[in-house]
């Protein structure tokens, strides 16, 4: 009895203890990491609201055929293969909205994928 009483009190001190580590807020230093989906024709989301300054990632992920991801003002051209996730960071340091083109050729609705990055 005593035995299953301190197994207890030791697994009870482990839990907690892994509870606080993975529902600890990432330290302000540390880039905000937002997911993004493509598919055709379209990125989710489909605009993404950032603070002037704030250091974010893109987290990125094809689930059909091979997208681009593409930016002038923020300097990258990723492919993104299906089923991979690639990370792409940026920091924005004007106001203002920028578009996000996928410059891969992806089907007839290529044209129309698009995403926002709206700076604030």
């Amino acid at each position: 009895m005593k035995t299953a009483l301190r197994f207890l009190a030791i697994a009870s001190v482990v839990l907690a203890t892994v509870a606080s580590v993975v529902s600890a807020p990432a330290r302000a230093d540390e880039p905000r990491v937002i997911p993004v989906v493509a598919k055709r024709f379209e990125f989710e989301p489909k605009e993404i609201h950032v603070k002037k300054g704030e250091n974010v990632v893109l987290e990125v992920t094809s689930q059909d055929v091979t997208h681009g991801l593409f930016s002038r003002k923020f300097g990258f051209d990723e492919d993104l293969a299906p089923g991979k996730t690639v990370r792409v960071p940026i920091r924005a340091d004007e106001a203002g909205p920028y578009l996000i083109l996928c410059d891969h050729y992806c089907g007839s609705g290529h044209g129309g994928m698009k995403m926002t990055i709206v700076v604030e």
